[in-house]
Formats: structure tokens, sequence, C-alpha cells
């Protein structure tokens, strides 16, 4: 099995196939785990409620189990199960409760949110059985067990030039080819170059800040919140196990051409544009600790982060902030399952 990127999807595939008994190769442009990886953040949300999908929402509610149980597998706390709030108009609260009875997750509305904004004529729907992935820690932990197992090779410093959908062979540049039963190339932006999977790449801002002393008992163990601001397209990420708070919003996400340039980016207005969003209404009394603009690869039909098919070796998945963290557990089982069709 090679594994092309090892980001989140790429390192937890890699776990989930050496301990399913596969050997493993990850080849990895950076370091393992790399800071300027696309998954690389302090934390992600982690959800299981698809509103309208029960069927998903079960999946999710599955990834979720997984995520509790490789917390314990790779030796990481770095999840914490501090549930996620969303801000629904209240006609629709009714649908959201519906498709959480159908799916039998444990949902409750008219919930308490943190000290952040809302939209006006909201309801804040709480799902219990979500939280926040430090995800630092993830890649680190995944990394570490990876290093220590006997039927897995990390390869830092290995960047890929091209990638064979038919024969599983891998071409490094300088010339040197490898070569596996199944390839997956979860390489973020450089996906759409490797493996011909159409994706757009964003770039999106985000505020890290420390509570005022006022509001630390609140932010205490917090649930992630989303749907927040004026437009609801804001979202906050609580403060605990060693990461700071953070807020986001779909308002300063913008598609860019790739990766570079970002750091001679002027994230100023972006920053400012974000803090003025009204995620947080007093946000004046926080510390603001520092901007960062991270990157993300989507589908280019829907803007999702599906795993495809390319070839009879050869499989994609680009790599999709939060809901890329969130179900990567369910692409792992796939591609484990993928793995041993291949190697009978």
């Amino acid at each position: 099995m090679l594994v092309v990127g090892a980001g989140v999807t790429g390192l937890l595939t890699a776990v989930e196939c050496a301990l399913a008994g596969h050997r493993v190769t990850v080849l990895e442009r950076g370091t393992v785990p790399d800071p300027a990886a696309t998954s690389h953040d302090q934390h992600r949300a982690l959800r299981t409620l698809a509103v309208g999908n029960p069927g998903r929402s079960r999946e999710l509610a599955g990834a979720e189990r997984r995520w509790r149980e490789l917390a314990a597998v790779l030796g990481g706390g770095f999840y914490r199960r501090v549930g996620v709030v969303t801000a629904w108009p209240r006609e629709r609260v009714a649908e959201v409760l519906a498709c959480a009875r159908a799916a039998g997750l444990p949902v409750t509305a008219e919930a308490e949110l943190p000290p952040v904004g809302a939209p006006e004529g909201t309801v804040a729907v709480r799902e219990e059985a979500a939280g926040v992935l430090l995800a630092e820690q993830v890649l680190r932990s995944a990394a570490a067990w990876l290093a220590g197992h006997p039927a897995v090779e990390l390869r830092p410093g290995c960047e890929v030039a091209a990638v064979s959908a038919d024969d599983g062979r891998v071409r490094l540049r300088g010339g040197e080819v490898v070569h596996g039963d199944l390839v997956l190339v979860a390489a973020g932006p450089w996906t759409r170059e490797l493996a011909g999977h159409p994706v757009v790449v964003y770039r999106q801002t985000m505020l890290y800040l420390r509570p005022p002393s006022a509001l630390a008992a609140r932010w205490r163990g917090a649930p992630a919140a989303g749907g927040l601001g004026a437009d609801g397209r804001g979202w906050a990420l609580p403060p605990g196990g060693g990461a700071l708070l953070k807020i986001s919003s779909d308002a300063v996400c913008r598609a860019v051409p790739g990766t570079g340039g970002a750091a001679e980016e002027d994230q100023e207005p972006w920053a400012l544009r974000l803090a003025g969003s009204g995620v947080l209404p007093d946000i004046e009394a926080y510390e603001v600790v520092g901007a960062r603009a991270c990157h993300y690869a989507a589908d280019a039909r829907d803007g999702g982060a599906h795993l495809a098919r390319i070839g009879p070796r050869l499989w994609s998945r680009p790599a999709c902030g939060g809901t890329g963290f969130a179900e990567a557990p369910l692409v792992a089982r796939r591609i484990t399952e993928a793995a041993r069709e291949a190697a009978a």
C-alpha cells in the first residue's frame, strides 16, 4: 500500500492499513507531520449530524466512535468530546430534531451557547456525541505510532512527480519509481496534478484569541459553536487541551490558484473582516494572539471532500478542512477494504 501525503487522511489510512496487516509506505514532500500541510491546525470541529440525511448522520456517528477508539490506539488525548452547538433558524428546528431522532443521535434544542453571537431568530441545537479534535496532536500521535510500526515506512522529503492509475507505479522527483498494490493520493492542493482529481484550492483566514478573565469560566468546557455571526457563516472552536480559542467564517474564504503567496499576503484586511463578522460580539475584550491563512482543497464539482476511485489501483481524496478530519476514519476504512481486495 502506498500513501501519497501525510495529512490526516494519509496518516489515518496508513494506521488502519497497518492494523489490518498490510505493509504501508507513506510518501510526503515535507516533514512527517508537516506544519505546512493543509491538515495542520490547532483544532477541528467533529460533527455527527447531517441534517436531511439520517443515513449520513449514522455514518458520521460511526466515525466519531472510531475517533474515540483511535485516541486509545494512538495514545493521544486529542479528542475533546465537548459537543457541538449550531444556531438554526427557528422554523427549521423541527426538521433538525427529526433527522437526529431518525439517526439515533442525542441532540437537544434551546441549548446554551458559549459567549458568541448568533443571528436573530435562531435556536441553538446541541449535538452531544461530538466535539473538537486537537488537529496538531492527531498528526503527531499518528506519525509517532506509524514510525514505531514494523510494517510501515515513512518517507519524508519525497516529492512525487507522477502516479499511474493502472499499475500503482509512483515516480518521485529524481527518477525513483515506487510500486504499490494500491495507491491513495491525499496530497491536498497537489491532488489535482497527481491524480487528475478536479479540486479547487481555498484560503481562509483564522483568528486565534485568549478570552478575558471575566469570560474564562464560560469558555471552560464550552462546546464548539457554528452558524454564528450576523450572516450565520461563522464558527468558534473553544480553548482547551493546549489550543487557543479560534474563530473562522466562510465570509473570509476565497478561492486561490494554489498555496503559493500565502506568506506574502496581507492578512490584516481579512482579519478585520472576520473580527467584525459578529462571531464574538465583544471581541475587543479578547487578546488577539495571531491570524493565520489556512488552505484546503475541495472537490471542484460540489465543494466536498469525496473519495474517488481514479483507476484500478489509484484512489484520491482532497483535503477539506474540518470535514476532512471528521470523515477521515470513513476514508481509511474504505481504503483498507480496497487494499484487502487488491491483495487477494
